[in-house]
């Protein structure tokens, strides 16, 4: 805009020393000509403005955090029910770069929940994931990568097994009483399980995706001794011995006291399959699913490790949407303790949450 107006203010300095120069003598007019003519020059040597391209943005990022709060309060009510109050959060986040034909995606997954019982006075846990996931690969043609992926999977705290307990001399427990009486079935690192694999990804479309670990290192971690064995830890090698190192449980018969001859950590070498579903209907439903099978080429190769997710987002306003999670595990090392199986036993693992809640999202794309 600015060398526009130069150049019309020039042209009419032009006009102004000629149009009286047509009245005037010789040495007028070339007076008038040489004017003309340096003006000309200025306007020919005047700088075009430079144009800065934008930089290149090689990141994006995801950043999606919901708060669900539920209560459920009877009175009177013939059916019967419990009391009862639920507050969770559920993160999800993303970060990835991409330049050229090499790329970086990064996920974090938490899930934290609490609730609170009439009938249970006190605070009791819930909900408690977490999972990371990195893939760094590179693209070999169209629809097939070279990767290189690292995924964690584990709990931020102590999860329990809430067992009822006695009245004594017609007095209901208390609080203390609650508490000495659960069972600690989880905690942080224990178990946690970390895998790094290499491999190659195919994705047919982008919604969907498959990737192959054929060299895939996994150790999982059990820092809690009373939870070793059930994890599924082998015996340390000074221990092996069980008919001279049995184990024994304490005066509740509820904790191993002999987690002590077992190992903190596991190593398995084998291979890992992976897939990946995502999609919107409609802008309006958001369905994702993960699904995770690892074969121990070192021991049982046919026994599978299986992890499963699936959320389904379900966008009623800007504000409020209502999540579907599942969560589906089996892994033949873990014994699942239960009252009828005091000493634990393989089974499927599965949990589900229906959430209703406000939700906020901050996003950065290219």
């Amino acid at each position: 805009m600015k060398r526009i107006f130069g150049r019309v203010l020039i042209a009419a300095a032009i006009l102004i020393v000629a149009v009286p120069a047509f009245g005037q003598d010789d040495k007028t007019k070339k007076d008038a000509q040489a004017a003309a003519a340096e003006a000309a020059k200025r306007l020919n040597d005047t700088p075009a403005p430079v144009v800065t391209p934008p930089k290149p943005v090689f990141w994006t990022d995801n950043l999606t955090t919901s708060l669900n709060f539920d209560q459920t309060t009877f009175h009177s009510w013939a059916a019967g029910g419990v009391n009862n109050y639920k507050l969770n959060s559920v993160i999800r986040g993303s970060a990835n770069w991409a330049k050229n034909k090499m790329f970086w995606n990064n996920a974090l997954e938490l899930d934290y929940g609490f609730m609170y019982q009439k009938d249970k006075p006190i605070l009791q846990k819930y909900m408690d994931r977490m999972r990371v996931t990195s893939t760094w690969g590179y693209k070999a043609k169209d629809k097939l990568n070279y990767t290189a992926s690292f995924l964690y999977n584990g709990q931020l705290s102590n999860s329990w097994n809430y067992t009822t307990p006695p009245t004594v001399d017609g007095v209901e427990p208390g609080p203390k009483e609650w508490k000495d009486a659960r069972v600690l079935r989880s905690g942080l690192f224990s178990p946690s399980t970390m895998t790094l694999g290499l491999g190659i990804q195919w994705v047919p479309s982008k919604w969907l995706s498959f990737k192959l670990d054929p060299l895939t290192g996994s150790t999982t971690v059990v820092a809690s001794e009373r939870l070793r064995k059930n994890n599924g830890m082998a015996r340390k090698k000074q221990y092996e011995d069980v008919s001279l190192y049995p184990d024994e449980k304490d005066e509740t018969g509820r904790y191993f006291i002999t987690g002590n001859y077992y190992r903190p950590a596991t190593f398995a070498f084998g291979a890992q399959l992976t897939s990946n579903m995502k999609f919107v209907i409609n802008n309006k439903v958001n369905i994702t699913s993960n699904l995770i099978l690892f074969s121990n080429y070192l021991k049982d190769p046919q026994n599978w490790r299986v992890n499963w997710d699936n959320t389904v987002i379900w966008t009623m306003t800007k504000y409020f949407k209502i999540t579907f999670l599942t969560n589906l595990a089996y892994d033949d090392n873990v014994r699942i303790v239960e009252t009828d199986f005091p000493n634990g036993h393989r089974a499927v693992q599965f949990k589900e949450y229906l959430l209703f809640g406000f939700t906020y999202s901050i996003s950065n794309k290219k």
